[in-house]
């Protein structure tokens, strides 16, 4: 099958065969000839399956058969997790609509705000952006969302992960009722179905894998070593099989910032990127990683679904993630798009539960080699893990830092109550000594219900809970 017989217009076909394309994936032979009759859909395909490709062409092409003369309203929204998506999805959209007379920008936090506004002050008929910075564009009335015709989220299942639900849910409420909704996410979870059961009218499911597993041309190897001799094996690998381009995948931003300069240490040239980087920065890493210029990318899973790299050789994960998911997530980067591809693992005695839970989750066992000279030493014994899925809500955090700011100077404004007799250093409810006990409107001595009971109320009462209160 080719791009000829799925109706994309004349303009769309040629600017396809610009970008060197011939036959369309199964994601894209499914979703398009769907789209363009006006469904919404709810569609599950790996990372690197052409899905970016498989909304971009038929939005564009719905969009161009109806022109809007005068000042242009925004008309179709995409919404990514991440900056990285944005631009990636930002420059699909420029390069299969070359050849049509419309308008798109990309708009995301970490980067100066004005320019963003002249150029949607000029008219655009297709937005990308991230959640948090179009709303600061509504919070300062830059943006119009009363016209959009299309929306689509992508990536919706990392969306939830970073905790974007609230965002979402002020967004739809400025949406129109009347429009066509297209969900794509990689894995389908319970509270993907969910939000596309308040979303989606009567959607097309399309599914062109089994959930929740890696593409096959990607090779994944596990090589067990002990923890402090990660970076050590990590160097030699890269070196000793003369790897060109590397992604490596730390759980944490100082973990990240640690193993890129150990790499600089032991001379091989490497970048770090994460949430706390800057926009430019993570730019000029991404870019001297393309070009060569840096051969080891040292990332969290903030670019684990923004990072399109063509041909990527190898993904390493120095630390397995904390959520299974995410592991598919990280391996999709390499063997994209048909190329074969390598994922290696270094997993130590502490992973060893994290990784049982990825192969019961892409349901198969993941082959295991020890390195000569890296044999893992078996009296040591497993340590619990620390940190936190990296690449939330930054902005969402922003905001809890804030609100403990702003309580702690509350706190510190009260007259101190007088202490009651007890330990030294603490208060009669239990609290250290210089800090006020938290207030309550509630009466003395009446417990507060917990969220499970309040939970438990509400399904005893025949309430269901729903993550954007009920359908559109």
């Amino acid at each position: 099958m080719s791009f000829d017989s799925l109706g994309l217009s004349a303009e769309l076909r040629r600017a396809v065969a610009e970008q060197g394309y011939t036959e369309p994936t199964p994601v894209q032979r499914q979703a398009i000839p769907t789209i363009l009759e006006g469904k919404d859909v709810m569609a599950g395909a790996q990372t690197g399956t052409g899905k970016t490709a498989g909304f971009t062409l038929p939005l564009l092409q719905r969009l161009s058969e109806r022109q809007i003369n005068g000042r242009r309203p925004v008309r179709a929204l995409v919404l990514t997790p991440t900056r990285e998506l944005a631009a990636q999805v930002g420059a699909s959209i420029s390069d299969y609509g070359t050849h049509l007379p419309l308008r798109s920008a990309v708009i995301f936090g970490g980067v100066k705000i004005n320019p963003q506004i002249e150029k949607l002050r000029h008219g655009v008929d297709i937005l990308v952006a991230t959640p948090g910075r179009l709303l600061d564009h509504v919070g300062q009335k830059t943006l119009d969302l009363s016209k959009i015709e299309i929306l689509v989220l992508d990536e919706a299942d990392r969306m939830l992960d970073m905790g974007f639900i609230r965002d979402i849910r002020k967004i739809l409420a400025l949406l129109p009722k009347d429009r066509q909704n297209l969900l794509f996410s990689a894995t389908f979870s319970s509270d993907i179905k969910k939000l596309a059961d308040s979303l989606l009218n009567k959607p097309v499911l399309i599914e062109v894998a089994r959930r929740n597993v890696a593409a096959d041309s990607v090779d994944q190897i596990v090589h067990t070593v002990d923890r402090k001799r990660k970076r050590e094996l990590l160097s030699f690998l890269i070196g000793s099989q003369d790897w060109k381009q590397v992604l490596v995948f730390t759980r944490t931003k100082h973990g990240a910032n640690k193993l890129a300069q150990q790499l600089e240490r032991d001379g091989l040239s490497a970048a770090a990127i994460h949430g706390n980087k800057s926009q430019g920065a993570r730019t000029r890493a991404v870019a001297n990683f393309k070009q060569g210029e840096v051969r080891i990318l040292v990332a969290t899973d903030i670019a684990a679904r923004g990072l399109d790299i063509d041909q990527l050789p190898h993904v390493v994960n120095f630390e397995l993630p904390n959520v299974p998911e995410d592991y598919v997530h990280r391996i999709g980067r390499t063997g994209r798009a048909g190329h074969e591809g390598e994922a290696v693992s270094l997993v130590c005695v502490d992973e060893l539960k994290l990784l049982r839970d990825i192969e019961r989750l892409i349901k198969r066992e993941i082959p295991k080699i020890v390195v000569p000279g890296y044999e893992p030493d078996p009296t040591i014994q497993a340590e619990p893990i620390g940190g936190k899925r990296q690449g939330g809500n930054q902005r969402h955090d922003r905001g809890r830092r804030a609100q403990g700011n702003n309580a702690n100077t509350s706190h510190a404004k009260r007259k101190p109550s007088r202490k009651s007799s007890g330990a030294k250093g603490a208060s009669a409810d239990g609290t250290r000594e210089g800090t006020a006990a938290p207030r309550s409107g509630r009466k003395p001595g009446k417990p507060q219900a917990t969220s499970h009971q309040r939970r438990t109320a509400s399904s005893q009462r025949g309430e269901r809970p729903s993550l954007l209160g009920g359908k559109r």
